[in-house]
């Protein structure tokens, strides 16, 4: 129930409300601004949390200070009454479908962002490739979605040694195919050879009469 806007609304009689901040728990510093997505990367916090009211002025906090001893600051009024039971529901609930049109819009927003930053980041590798620093370095860039290797002499000695390695490979495997489709073939033809020489057998011991298969 406790909300920024109301926060916000509470603290208003103190002075100008610059901002409000809900965190889980306390935090050391101040925290940074992020841009947070309205579709992801939305933790609901449960339980009890913290909040930071930061006012345009000093005098805010001071007014802020005395507001104790004026007794409770109350949420929900008739002006302002604070939504409970089925009114919450049907609100959380509508609150949780999403728009395809507004979830699209901010995707793309996101997208065009992100390539934004993608193409800023090659322009500037571009620049600097080749370019030595103050001590005489070169800063060797992988420019690129697809990152490629360094031009250097041992890097093309790299390739071209994986491009012989691959080529033997691929011969090696050629020849293997080819001599195990010579032994099949061999063994093709002695067992045809055998069959022939069977079939002669046969047919002279049925000519001696000598052949009895039973």
């Amino acid at each position: 129930f406790c909300t920024k806007d109301s926060l916000s609304r509470l603290f208003a009689c103190c002075g100008h409300v610059q901002s409000v901040e809900i965190c889980e728990k306390p935090t050391p510093g101040e925290k940074k601004e992020k841009q947070m997505s309205k579709f992801f990367n939305q933790k609901t916090a449960t339980g009890f949390q913290v909040a930071y009211v930061v006012f345009r002025k000093p005098a805010g906090v001071q007014a802020a200070k005395a507001l104790s001893q004026e007794g409770p600051l109350l949420i929900s009024t008739e002006s302002h009454p604070v939504k409970t039971g089925i009114s919450k529901w049907i609100d959380s609930y509508a609150a949780s479908v999403v728009d395809p049109e507004e979830l699209r819009a901010e995707v793309d927003t996101y997208m065009q962002d992100y390539d934004k930053k993608i193409e800023e980041e090659e322009a500037k590798a571009a620049k600097e490739e080749g370019v030595p620093d103050e001590e005489g370095w070169v800063k060797v860039t992988r420019r690129g979605r697809k990152p490629g290797l360094p031009r250097t002499e041992a890097a093309k000695l790299r390739v071209l040694e994986k491009e012989k390695q691959k080529r033997a490979r691929k011969e090696l495997l050629n020849f293997y195919a080819w001599q195990h489709r010579e032994t099949k073939r061999e063994h093709i033809a002695q067992l045809r050879k055998k069959f022939e020489e069977d079939k002669q057998r046969i047919a002279l011991m049925r000519a001696q009469r000598k052949f009895r298969p039973y």
